[in-house]
Formats: C-alpha cells, sequence, structure tokens
C-alpha cells in the first residue's frame, strides 16, 4: 500500500476559478499556481500557497528523509496517492494516511488522482505536456515513483522517473533555489 502518490480515489482534483473548465483549460495554465487539488483530509487547497518555494511532486512516500532534512529551508513536496499502477493503491484516504505515519511522511498528502488517461487530474496533464515534463518513450507516468521538480516561479524543471533515486533530485535543488544552497 502507499506505493503512488499521485492519482486518484473517486475525490476529483479541483481547479481553480481561474480554470472554469480544467479539462480544456489545463493547456494555458502558465504554472501550478493555476490549480487546486483536493488534501488527505478532503480540503480544497491552491496550489498558489506553495508560491515562492521549490516543491517536488510525487505519487509516493519515498521523499519522507529529504523533506524532514530541508522543509525549515523551503522545500515543499506535495504527495498524490495512485492506484492505476498494479492496484498498489486500494486504501482509502484515512488508511493511506495512517501508512504514510509509518513511513514518517509529514509532508503534504492530497486525496488520490489519475495521473494517466482521459480523467487524469488536469495538473498531472500540465506538468507532462511541459518542455521540460515530458517522459523518455512517451508522456504517460510509467509507475509510481515519477517526480516532478517545481522551480520557485511554479514551473517544470525537470521530471525523474520511477528508479531515479531521490539523491539525484537533491543534488540539484542548490541550483534552483538560493535559500536550499546548504545542502
Amino acid at each position: 500500500m502507499f506505493c503512488c502518490f499521485v492519482e486518484i480515489l473517486n475525490i476529483p482534483f479541483k481547479a481553480l476559478p481561474l480554470m472554469h473548465n480544467p479539462v480544456d483549460n489545463w493547456k494555458t495554465a502558465k504554472s501550478i499556481y493555476e490549480f487546486s487539488a483536493t488534501d488527505i483530509d478532503g480540503n480544497e487547497v491552491s496550489l498558489e500557497n506553495y508560491k515562492g518555494h521549490v516543491c517536488i511532486i510525487v505519487n509516493y512516500t519515498q521523499l519522507a528523509k529529504m523533506h524532514a532534512t530541508h522543509a525549515e529551508k523551503g522545500l515543499r513536496i506535495l504527495g498524490f496517492p495512485c492506484n492505476q499502477f498494479g492496484g498498489q493503491e486500494p486504501g482509502t484516504e484515512a488508511e493511506i494516511k495512517e501508512f504514510a505515519k509509518g513511513y514518517n511522511a509529514e509532508f503534504d498528502l492530497f486525496s488520490k488522482i489519475e495521473v494517466n488517461g482521459d480523467n487524469a487530474h488536469p495538473l498531472w496533464k500540465w506538468m507532462k505536456a511541459q518542455p521540460k515534463g515530458k517522459g523518455l518513450f512517451g508522456n504517460n507516468i510509467k509507475w509510481n515513483f515519477t517526480k516532478f521538480l517545481i522551480n520557485k516561479d511554479g514551473e517544470v524543471v525537470k521530471r525523474y522517473g520511477p528508479t531515479d533515486d531521490p539523491e539525484v533530485i537533491h543534488c540539484k535543488l542548490p541550483k534552483y533555489v538560493i535559500t536550499l544552497s546548504s545542502f
């Protein structure tokens, strides 16, 4: 359980009012700040709350240690559970939240979403369509653990595959944020 952090249960992500029709208008978004998502407790959260922070958007808890080490320096990790990959995330939001505690994942958790297909959350459609968010063999998310590094302006600066070790991301962070340069 808790393998895939970035997809849907049956609680759809909602777009901010700026994006009146998220299915069509995600293509016109300029940054992640034009989206909102339902958190693990059912509250709608505007991604504008992360403005000015370097973010890693991921579909798993593997970044818990990095978050614990660098949250004070401004790093934000947004975890989105997903059950599109071999049924690895079948639990309820409450079960996922409890499972995450076992891994000391204290970063922001969102409700399950879909990351691929027609029902993919608009944020994920947008990230995958960005020049630096495209996949190696097509844009679909291949498996859990795909990670997107987002700069302070809300732009995708790098997509990391499921097998990329979090340490690879850790090494790139100082390039994007001066306040994180003491890594």
